[in-house]
Parts: structure tokens; C-alpha cells; sequence
């Protein structure tokens, strides 16, 4: 029998190949939060898989209205055969900011865990000069930077630096024996802005008699995927891979609390990044949001039941990156177990911020429209505060409600008993 040759194929399951699974049903359009609220954008379907199949590497995108997609993912999570259509548009909108050049405003969006770091020994000066009205309208006119988007303010400390002086100072004898060892992603909102949520985070599972490992970590690339800047997202993504992968391999769950930066290293970087390799499947198939892993853990009859009573019956909202993990609503089964305690999911998709999407001064008013109907309902509510469990959509929700929005974590360490220092 003659030798066939083989060659070399390109990888079948990459996103671009699963454009050829649509089949126009339209579901995707009629999901789609953006389109709904603007004429600036065709539809996912019209710049995903439909355009996809006249895309050619080597000539200019004619598609400039991809830019006005908000990669919120629910085009993704309904399509009924599969077709990874937000990933398409994530693609393809790398694609155009390449051809488009360098933004300093996108470098600057993409770039936040540095500028969260350095600028935590200035907080009190940047946290008065980010609410000072005449800079917000500079910034806007300058580098298109909304002055109406909602800037966290610097925490003045870092979780990682509390972690240093409060936790790697103790021995290792000081670990519990033979307890299982849980690693904690913190993520760059939760470093620099909010590093109370890491401690309680913490606290948290060691309640639960494990043994947390906080490891050197990056970025999880987000912020510069989602700003056209996938060479520097993959070089972040790597870096995540060599510093967390093999805690995976050792069987360790990898847990955080920022839903967006979790669902990045469980499928972003395979497919939107291109990373195939074994460390990349190998970290993703380890990653759990922090409402899952404890969900998995009651399930499983491990998690602690001294939960205490809270009375009180609040909105949750759902961000998009959460429900793309398609595990459901942990954080509200979780939220269940709390006697007393009522958490109600509103009947809203997206909020509209979409990470670093609504920060930029010509797409804040669709993010405020987007998340025109979800902010009606909490207000509505009654209720003095909400739940949800991705940053900028607490932040983006707080600023058009003025209402307090808080994480999971923080009213299962309150039913624990768990406090700590702001």
C-alpha cells in the first residue's frame, strides 16, 4: 500500500471553523443587548459568522461597525448549535484595531493592573482628582475616556501586599496538617481596589479547612483582548499558564473571586487566544468561580453549615461573563443555604458595561441604555443594596442606582461570622 503524506491541518475546533454550524435563525439578533438599543450595529450574527465567511487575512476589515459589539457573550450562550459567535467578533475586532493603530485610551483601559499598582501609593490624590469634574471632562476631550463611567477608587494599600505582611510570614509548620490547599486568584480589580474582598475571600475558605496559596499571578489579559491587543494578552495568558498550571496538575483548585477574569483562563485563552496546548486545557479544566467551588464543596457534604441568619430579600444580577461559564447561578444557590436571607435574580441580561466597554466617551450612552431596564427594576426593588459578582458591573450598577453593591463572598463571610479590616 503506498504511504499517504500527511499534513499538517488547521485545528477544527478553532472559532472562526464554528461559523459554519450557523444556520441564520436569528436568535442571536433577537439576544442581543447592543442592537436592541442602536443602529450602530448590524447584529452578531451579520458581524460574526455571516461576515466571517468573507473575512481574508491579508486585506483590510470593511467592518467597522464590529467595534460597537461589546463581546458581552450572550450571542455565544444562546446559539443552539454552537457557534462561538462572540468569540468570532472578538476576533475580528483584534483584526481592525491592528489595522486601526495605536489608542492611547484602549492602551491605557487594557493596561489597568498596572496603573492600579502604581497608582495605589497616590490613592488619595487620584481618588479626589477621578471625582474632580473639570479633569473628567479633559480626559474626555482628550482621549475619549467618558466622564460619566464610573472609576473605582484606589483601595491606598494592595491585597498582595497584605498578603505578604499577614500570611507568608508564617511558617509552613503553621499550615494545617495534612488539610487540602485551595489557590486564590485574586485578579487586578481585587489587588488594587478592593483587596478587603481578597481578605474575606480568604478567610472564607480557610473556614471551610483549607490551606490558601496565594502564587505569583498576571493579569488574566482581559482588558487587552477585549482593547485589540491580543499579543499582549497571550503574553499575560503564558504567563498565567507557567505560574498556575501545575497546581492544576497537582489536583489544587484555582479559585476567584472576579467572574470575568475566571471565565478568560477557563476559555478565553483557547478560544479567542488561540492557546491550545496541554497547560492552557490543563488550567481551565482547574479554575472555579468562588460561588462554585463552595457550591461544589456543599454538594459534595463538605461545606460548613454554621451559617447565621440574615434578614433581608435583595436583587441579584447575573453579569454576562458569569453566565458564560454555564454552570447556572451558583451564587444564588449559595446565597439559598443563609437562613433568612432572599436573593432574587432580576430579569435583565446585561448592564452594559462590558468591562472596558462603557468607559468610552462614543458607547456610554449605549451602556447606559443597555442596562436601562435592569437599573428600573432595582431601583424599583426598594431594596438599599444589590448583589453581583463582577466589578465593573457592580461599579456601573452603584453609579446609575446609587445603590450599594456587593459580592457573594461578602454575605456568605457575614452568615460565617467572617470579618475584616477595610
Amino acid at each position: 500500500m503506498a504511504s499517504v503524506e500527511l499534513r499538517e491541518l488547521p485545528y477544527l475546533q478553532d472559532t472562526p471553523f464554528s461559523a459554519d454550524h450557523c444556520v441564520k435563525c436569528n436568535i442571536c439578533t433577537q439576544a442581543c443587548p447592543v442592537m436592541a438599543v442602536t443602529d450602530l450595529f448590524p447584529g452578531p450574527k451579520t458581524v460574526g459568522p455571516q461576515w466571517q465567511r468573507f473575512r481574508e487575512p491579508d486585506l483590510p476589515s470593511p467592518d467597522q461597525s464590529l467595534d460597537y459589539c461589546s463581546s458581552c457573550g450572550i450571542c455565544t450562550l444562546v446559539c443552539p448549535h454552537g457557534v462561538r459567535v462572540m468569540e468570532i467578533n472578538t476576533q475580528a475586532k483584534a483584526e481592525l484595531a491592528e489595522q486601526k493603530g495605536f489608542h492611547l485610551r484602549n492602551w491605557l483601559l487594557g493596561h489597568n493592573a498596572w496603573w492600579g499598582v502604581l497608582g495605589t501609593p497616590f490613592a488619595p490624590i487620584l481618588n479626589w482628582l477621578f471625582s474632580f469634574a473639570p479633569f473628567r471632562l479633559v480626559l474626555e476631550k482628550s482621549m475619549g475616556m467618558s466622564r460619566k463611567a464610573p472609576f473605582p477608587k484606589w483601595a491606598g494599600y494592595t491585597f498582595r501586599g497584605w498578603w505578604r505582611r499577614n500570611k507568608q510570614r508564617q511558617s509552613q509548620a503553621a499550615l494545617t496538617a495534612g488539610a487540602p490547599s485551595v489557590v486564590y486568584y485574586h485578579g487586578c480589580s481585587t489587588n488594587s481596589y478592593d483587596p478587603r474582598l481578597g481578605k474575606l475571600a480568604v478567610k472564607v475558605l480557610e473556614h471551610q479547612g483549607f490551606n490558601v496559596i496565594v502564587p505569583d499571578q498576571a493579569c488574566c489579559g482581559l482588558p487587552m483582548q477585549s482593547n485589540g491587543d491580543f499579543n499582549e494578552a497571550r503574553r499575560f495568558a503564558r504567563k498565567n499558564i507557567n505560574l498556575l498550571a501545575d497546581f492544576a496538575r497537582q489536583g489544587i483548585p484555582i479559585v476567584g473571586t472576579a467572574g470575568s477574569c475566571i471565565m478568560a483562563l477557563k476559555s478565553d485563552y483557547e478560544h479567542i487566544l488561540g492557546l491550545h496546548d496541554d497547560g492552557a486545557k490543563l488550567l481551565a479544566a482547574g479554575v472555579y468561580d468562588i460561588s462554585e467551588f463552595l457550591l461544589k464543596l456543599h454538594h459534595e457534604g463538605r461545606l460548613k453549615k454554621d451559617l447565621s441568619a440574615i434578614d433581608a430579600t435583595v436583587p441579584y444580577h447575573a453579569p454576562c461573563q458569569l453566565k458564560a461559564h454555564g454552570m447556572g447561578r451558583p451564587a444564588l444557590d449559595l446565597l439559598d443555604l443563609i437562613p433568612g436571607f432572599q436573593a432574587w435574580e432580576v430579569d435583565a441580561d446585561c448592564c452594559g458595561i462590558a468591562g472596558t466597554y462603557g468607559y468610552k466617551a462614543e458607547k456610554r450612552q449605549i451602556a447606559e441604555d443597555v442596562g436601562a431596564h435592569l437599573f428600573k427594576r432595582i431601583n424599583d426593588s426598594g431594596a438599599s443594596w444589590a448583589v453581583c459578582d463582577t466589578e465593573t458591573c457592580r461599579w456601573h450598577i452603584s453609579g446609575m442606582t446609587g445603590k450599594k453593591m456587593v459580592h457573594p463572598i461578602e454575605i456568605i463571610a457575614q452568615a460565617y461570622g467572617i470579618t475584616v479590616d477595610a
